[in-house]
C-alpha cells in the first residue's frame, strides 16, 4: 500500500513511477477522493461537537423544564446527518483503499527502464560454462533415461505440470533441500522455520498477493490459500507487531512446497520441470529497518549466489528493468542459472526489496527505541533457492556422456557418499 501523504506532496513522481511501469496516472482521482474525504470528515467532526454541546444544552433545559423540542429536533437532524456523512467517509476510503490496493510498489530510482526482460541489466557473471564432447541433453531427457523422473504417472495422479521423482533423483532433491537450509542457517544467520502452507486472506493480502495474483493461487473450499511461496507466512508473522528495533533485523528461512496456477503460462515450459504447479523451494525473508533495507538486499542476494557457487553452477545477476520488476518489489535482482541442455541462462532466484509497501498492507511496525513512535518495517524476500530448478541445472551441468549424473561434493555428505546417479 503507498503513503497518501507522498502522494499529496509529489503527484506527478507518483504518476511517472507509474508510467515506468506502463500504467495510466492515478493521482488525480485518488487526491480528488482525498480532499472529498477529509471535508466530509471536517464536517462531521463540526456536526459531532455540535451534537456534543447540544446534548448539554437539552440536559440543562430539562432540568430547568423549559421546552427541548426544537433542540430536540436539531439533534435528530444532526445524527441523520452525521450517519450519512460516515457512511460517504467510508464510501470515498474504501474507493480509494480499492485502487491502491492494484498499484505496484514504486520502483527505486536505480531500476533501468524498460518493458520487459530484455532491457534487464547484468550485474556480473560467474563461473565456467561447462564443455562437453557430445551433445548436452534437457533435464528431462537425463531423469527419463534413468527412469527417475516420471511425468506421465504424475500425470495420471494430478494432471499436467507434475512429476513424480525417485531414486537418486528424488535423493538428489532432497539434499539439495538440505543443503541450502544448513548453508543459510548455519553461514548466513537466517533462523530455520517450519511454517503452515495453508494460510488467510490476510496473510496473502499484506504480502501483496491479493488481489492482484488470485488467479495464480490455489484456494481451499474452507477459504485459505495454496502458499505460491514461503515468504507469505514468513513475512506475514510480524503482521500487526511492533518490533522491538533492537532484535532487528529479523532473518528467516523455510524449505516449503509451494503451490501455483500457473494461470497464462499455457504453452510455456511445457516438458521438465521448470514450470510446476507444485515445487519445493528454499525461502530467506529479511525484516529490517529503513536505513539497512539496501545493504540488506544485498546481503540476501549475496546468500543466493553463495549457494549456486559451492554447487559450481555458473551464474549471472541481473537488475531488473521497471517492466519486469514484480508488483510488490521496489528492486529486484535475479539469479540466472546455465543450463547446457536448453542453451540458456535461466532464472533460479529473485531477491526483492519491498520497502515498506508489504509493512503498510500488515501494518508490521518497529520502535527504535523506548517511546519513540513506531514506523514501518522494511520487508524483503529472496530464492535460496527453488529446489526443482536447481535440480535442473545440477543435472544439466553434472551430466557425462553416459547419461549419469556427477553428485558436486558439497551434496555427497547429504547422500551417504554416493558420487553417481546412473
Amino acid at each position: 500500500m503507498h503513503d497518501i501523504r507522498a502522494l499529496r506532496a509529489d503527484p506527478t513522481a507518483f504518476d511517472a513511477d507509474l508510467a515506468r511501469r506502463g500504467l495510466p496516472p492515478v493521482s488525480a482521482q485518488l487526491l480528488a477522493w482525498d480532499e472529498e474525504k477529509r471535508q466530509a470528515q471536517t464536517l462531521l467532526q463540526d456536526k459531532q461537537t455540535r451534537s456534543k454541546t447540544l446534548a448539554r444544552e437539552i440536559g440543562t433545559l430539562k432540568r430547568s423544564g423549559g421546552d427541548t423540542a426544537v433542540l430536540e429536533a436539531e439533534g435528530a437532524s444532526l445524527r441523520a446527518d452525521m450517519e450519512g456523512l460516515k457512511e460517504q467517509v467510508d464510501a470515498l476510503g474504501g474507493q480509494a483503499t480499492a485502487l491502491l490496493a492494484t498499484l505496484p510498489n514504486r520502483l527505486d530510482p536505480t531500476v533501468p527502464d524498460g518493458a520487459d526482460e530484455s532491457a534487464n541489466v547484468v550485474v556480473h557473471t560467474w563461473g565456467t560454462q561447462p564443455s562437453f564432447t557430445f551433445a548436452p541433453k534437457q533435464h528431462f531427457e537425463l531423469g527419463e533415461a534413468l527412469g527417475q523422473m516420471d511425468f506421465a504417472t504424475a500425470a495420471k495422479l494430478s494432471g499436467s505440470r507434475f512429476v513424480v521423482l525417485r531414486g537418486g533423483v528424488a535423493r538428489l532433491a532432497r539434499a539439495l533441500g538440505q543443503f541450502m537450509l544448513d548453508l543459510h542457517g548455519n553461514d548466513h544467520g537466517y533462523v530455520e522455520t517450519q511454517v503452515p502452507v495453508l494460510v488467510n486472506d490476510d496473510a496473502m493480502y499484506g504480502t501483496d498477493k491479493l488481489p492482484k495474483f488470485a488467479d495464480q493461487s490455489f484456494r481451499t473450499e474452507d477459504g485459505r490459500w495454496l502458499v505460491p511461496t514461503a515468504e507469505v507466512p514468513l513475512t506475514a508473522s510480524v503482521a500487526g507487531d511492533i518490533v522491538d528495533g533492537a532484535v532487528l533485523p529479523l532473518r528467516m528461512t523455510a524449505l516449503s512446497q509451494c503451490f501455483r496456477s500457473e494461470a497464462g503460462a499455457s504453452g510455456r515450459d511445457v516438458r521438465g520441470m521448470l514450470r510446476q504447479h507444485q515445487f519445493e523451494k528454499v525461502e530467506m525473508v529479511s525484516v529490517t529497518t529503513p536505513e539497512e533495507s539496501e545493504a540488506e538486499h544485498e546481503r540476501m542476494t549475496r546468500c543466493a549466489e553463495v549457494v549456486l557457487e559451492k554447487l559450481n553452477i555458473p551464474y549471472r545477476r541481473m537488475l531488473l528493468c521497471a517492466g519486469d520488476t514484480g508488483f510488490g518489489a521496489a528492486k529486484t535482482f535475479d539469479l540466472e542459472a546455465w543450463l547446457p541442455g536448453q542453451d540458456a541462462w535461466r532464472e533460479i532466484s529473485s531477491c526483492s526489496n519491498t520497502r515498506d509497501f508489504q509493512a503498510r498492507r500488515m501494518n508490521a511496525r518497529y520502535r527504535a527505541q523506548a517511546g519513540g513512535a513506531p514506523a514501518f518495517v522494511h520487508t524483503l524476500n529472496g530464492s535460496g533457492l527453488a529446489v526443482g530448478r536447481t535440480l535442473i541445472a545440477v543435472m544439466e551441468n553434472y551430466q557425462t556422456e553416459e547419461g549419469t549424473i556427477v553428485v558436486p561434493d558439497v551434496l555427497r555428505p547429504y547422500m551417504s557418499g554416493l558420487g553417481v546417479i546412473a
